[in-house]
């Protein structure tokens, strides 16, 4: 079979622990595309705001943070990165403490104002060098890329999803327990789907998939077809 690249923007979006991450990742590396956590660059500035002492509640102190911050997230999906002034805080923000702070932090306008037009120029440049890119997070197809080729809501039972990521934790040697995970995937849904700025829903054009009985190639395997059936999927081109 011929390989095929994948041209123009897959959105993904969905609550913690349905797998976007994962399926994300993994589709773009099957398409040759490029891949974008948004959710990294949350957890970034939270991290960063925790390193200089703020409050994250406090709009006016995060937001005058901004200014300074030079932040880059890597889009090649084999060895995706995150740098906070050049340190690889990929492991950090993943860490407890911004996991607690995160959602606050990314409730605010201003700060989602600020990172949402960094991730669309992140996707106009990787269209210009690869012809293609799958974006994960919360509001790429309602916000930051509205007129994605594909959209893609994931949804899970919580207890589902509380036990993939408690899973996830202790695979990457953190401490966590199924019920202190649920707790947090609840207060983070309550979290991000009130807030007044771009709340977590799915696009009215979302094709909405429940992975709560699939595993990450049963879900692979149906975005495939979708890209497919969109006619996303190009043959790759040698040089």
């Amino acid at each position: 079979m011929q390989e095929q690249v994948l041209r123009g923007v897959v959105a993904i979006d969905g609550p913690s622990g349905t797998g976007k991450s994962t399926v994300a990742r993994q589709l773009a590396l099957q398409l040759g595309a490029a891949y974008l956590d948004t959710g990294a660059m949350y957890r970034s500035v939270t991290l960063a705001a925790l390193r200089a002492g703020l409050d994250v509640h406090d709009e006016d102190a995060v937001s005058a943070l901004l200014s300074q911050l030079t932040l880059h997230v890597g889009v090649d999906p084999r060895h995706p990165t995150v740098r906070l002034a050049g340190e690889d805080v990929a492991a950090e923000v993943r860490g407890p403490a911004v996991t607690v702070a995160v959602s606050p932090v990314s409730a605010m306008p201003s700060v989602r104002a600020y990172l949402v037009v960094q991730q669309q120029r992140i996707i106009v440049d990787a269209l210009d060098e690869v012809g293609g890119i799958v974006v994960e997070g919360r509001d790429i197809g309602t916000v930051v890329a509205p007129d994605a080729g594909l959209k893609i809501y994931l949804t899970a039972a919580a207890g589902i999803r509380a036990r993939r990521r408690t899973d996830q934790d202790s695979a990457a040697g953190r401490q966590s327990t199924i019920d202190a995970t649920l707790a947090d995937v609840r207060r983070r849904d309550t979290y991000d789907s009130s807030r007044a700025a771009s709340p977590l829903q799915p696009a009215v054009d979302a094709v909405e998939l429940d992975t709560s009985e699939l595993d990450v190639l049963d879900v692979l395997a149906r975005l495939r077809v979708m890209v497919d059936e969109r006619g996303m999927a190009a043959p790759a081109v040698r040089a």
